[in-house]
């Protein structure tokens, strides 16, 4: 669901966007550091926020870093 907000930051499209590992954090809302192979050697980690329940807010890109490899460890951002 946060595919379309990062290719719009990085003003780029994804032919691969796949989920390899994740952590949570619980704050007011949960959030989830992802990190996500793009294609070749490329992986970007994600900072994505779940609003609780009652707010009914869609998932949001918070934020993001590039240039990550496979073996970057993925940590709280």
């Amino acid at each position: 669901k946060v595919k379309p907000q990062l290719e719009e930051k990085e003003g780029k499209t994804f032919d691969v966007f796949t989920a390899v590992e994740f952590k949570t954090q619980v704050v007011a809302g949960t959030n989830y550091f992802i990190k996500v192979h793009v294609g070749n050697d490329e992986f970007l980690h994600l900072r994505v926020f779940r609003s609780l329940p009652h707010e009914n807010k869609p998932l949001s890109l918070h934020s993001y870093q590039s240039s990550k490899t496979k073996d970057d460890e993925l940590a709280y951002f």
